[in-house]
């Protein structure tokens, strides 16, 4: 208005409304303009001009448009509430921001009543399609906001049902519906009515986010019960399965099929039960549970396929357990008479055997025959051509489950022999040692010469029994020295270590059975030391025994008697007699 009476007032000025004087025409000059401004009257004779209303109600409704929108940008509570929203959500984000644009479209409204309707109306759908505009990136950051705090609720929500052994499916499916209510109940709070913006974008996006990162646990979740369920396998698997192959025999195969089937299967039953939660579809729930039954295979494969590549050590391990060892698993005495070649066999064929165990895989419970080629061109040395074992691969059995092929077993099989080979002679040497520690007899042909070259001596004897009776004694006392020095033991550790030892302990062995002998006849005792207490009972034993047999078979007491003393004991027996007693029982018996 004040615009407006300002040109009022200079209408003569340039740019007034009655136009500019400069540009005036003198009357002489009238008849020309007039002319001129006829030929432009026919010329836009045709020109829709509009009515002079129209054209001040567009100018103003245009400028009171444009003052509102100004003050619009400048107002405080928008600027406020465009502030807050940058920093979060807003509660009643609609209403407030509803208010603010129905204060200025309702000034707008009162201002322009009287100028056209039409173009009034056209004027403030321009404002408000402006106004909306200004405020539009505000609402759109408030969807935002709601997303990512529906976003955020989800995964706490989540986390915490599945921290409360919920199932998954279930908790994800509740946890949806709640947060998408709530961003639903945001996206109506943050409505205006001025306008009917639509979030479905925002809202699917916030549900493609869910459910991808519902899909990011689930495979989470679903991945630590896999590890869960291998980790159970390989501890069920591993130590037995080794455990078996460290004692291979002709069943190895069949018990680790058995015992895979069955952790397998156990396994399966116990993960199916566990995914059943998810809610998966049967595709995948097959291909969880054969990927945890390929594992397991695998595992079992890895094993044999370790435990294959130290079969040389097993072999050698099960060579010394056979050899070293009887039937009942007791350290073998090679006291020679036991046949080494039959006890060496045998321990290759234990040895052989488990290499045929170790040599494929055999988890179908397919037949085969490497075992049978392996006895009978290593232990058997049949000769067949062309040779078995002259190749890659073994008859019936696939590439990829032979674990030792033909050629590697024939190497192996020499390397093993002349590692062993030490052993058994060994078994030879301590076998031929005991029987010379053990043969005291000289040669028959040495006996057959003394009986002959000694007959007038034997008739001398049985002539004068004095000499008879001489000789018992020596004999009695010989062999009571013969078990105090123990000489059967001294001369195991060897014969100068037999003789040295006998030697030094011979003159005190014979002071203290002379002692003996002298408290006997006296017939009291004196204190005696422990080797002293070892003579008297040997004394006393073979005393009594002189008591017990007449002289007639005196010889053949001394032939089939046995005695033997230790630190603590006495034993003596005889073909009709065991007598086991301790020194300290012995010791009663003399003084009594």
């Amino acid at each position: 208005v004040a615009q407006l009476r300002q040109r009022f007032f200079n209408s003569i000025s340039p740019g007034g409304l009655a136009g500019d004087r400069r540009g005036v025409v003198p009357a002489s000059g009238f008849s020309f303009s007039a002319q001129q401004i006829w030929r432009v009257i026919k010329e836009n004779k045709d020109l829709d001009l509009p009515a002079h209303k129209v054209m001040v109600a567009t100018v103003r409704c245009e400028e009171i448009a444009n003052e509102k929108f100004r003050r619009l940008s400048s107002d405080e509570d928008w600027l406020a509430l465009e502030e807050a929203v940058q920093s979060g959500s807003v509660s009643g984000f609609g209403r407030r921001l509803s208010s603010i644009l129905e204060t200025y479209f309702s000034e707008y409204d009162s201002e322009a009543t009287y100028f056209d309707e039409d173009v009034r109306n056209a004027k403030r759908k321009h404002l408000e399609s402006k106004a909306l505009d200004l405020v539009h990136p505000a609402y759109l950051n408030l969807l935002g906001h709601l997303r990512f705090k529906a976003l955020e609720n989800f995964k706490s929500r989540l986390e915490q049902m599945l921290k409360e052994a919920e199932g998954f499916a279930a908790s994800a499916r509740a946890c949806t519906e709640s947060c998408m209510r709530e961003f639903d109940q945001g996206c109506a709070d943050a409505a205006i009515k001025q306008a009917n913006w639509d979030a479905s974008k925002v809202r699917e996006k916030l549900r493609r986010d869910i459910d991808a990162h519902k899909l990011s646990v689930r495979d989470a979740k679903l991945s630590e019960l896999v590890a869960r369920y291998e980790e159970k396998l390989r501890q069920l698997l591993c130590e037995p399965v080794e455990s078996l192959f460290d004692a291979a025999g002709r069943d190895t195969w069949a018990s680790i099929r058995k015992l895979l089937r069955r952790e397998t299967e156990t396994a399966v039953l116990e993960f199916s039960t566990a995914i059943s939660s998810f809610e998966l579809d049967q595709p995948t729930i097959e291909s969880l549970l054969q990927g945890l039954r390929d594992y397991a295979r695998n595992l079992v494969v890895k094993k044999a396929r370790e435990e294959a590549g130290k079969v040389l050590i097993l072999m050698k391990d099960r060579f010394s357990t056979v050899f070293s060892h009887d039937n009942e698993l007791m350290p073998r005495v090679w006291t020679g008479k036991e046949d080494i070649k039959t006890i060496t066999k045998d321990a290759r064929a234990a040895s052989l055997r488990l290499l045929a165990v170790m040599a494929a895989i055999r988890l179908d419970e397919k037949p085969d025959k490497i075992e049978n080629i392996l006895l009978s061109s290593l232990m058997e040395g049949t000769m067949t051509s062309p040779d078995p074992l002259a190749s890659s691969t073994w008859e019936e059995v696939p590439p990829e489950n032979t674990l030792i092929t033909p050629v590697q077993c024939k190497s192996l099989w020499r390397q093993f022999k002349s590692e062993t080979e030490y052993t058994v002679t060994q078994a030879i040497s301590a076998q031929e040692a005991y029987k010379r520690s053990n043969n005291w007899l000289p040669p028959p042909w040495a006996i057959v010469a003394m009986v002959v070259l000694g007959f007038n001596e034997f008739m001398l004897l049985l002539r004068n029994p004095l000499y008879l009776m001489f000789l018992f004694v020596a004999f009695l006392l010989s062999k009571a020295m013969w078990v105090q020095m123990d000489v059967p033991g001294q001369f195991q550790h060897g014969t100068l270590a037999g003789l040295i030892s006998i030697s030094s302990r011979f003159l005190p062995t014979v002071m203290n059975l002379l002692k003996r002998l002298a408290e006997e006849a006296q017939g009291h005792r004196t204190p005696e030391s422990p080797t002293q207490q070892q003579s008297s009972v040997a004394f006393q034993s073979f005393r009594n025994q002189s008591q017990l047999n007449p002289p007639s078979s005196i010889a053949e007491s001394s032939v089939s008697s046995n005695v033997s003393v230790s630190d603590s004991s006495v034993e003596y027996s005889s073909p009709n007699l065991m007598q086991r007693r301790s020194t300290k029982v012995q010791e009663a018996e003399l003084s009594q």
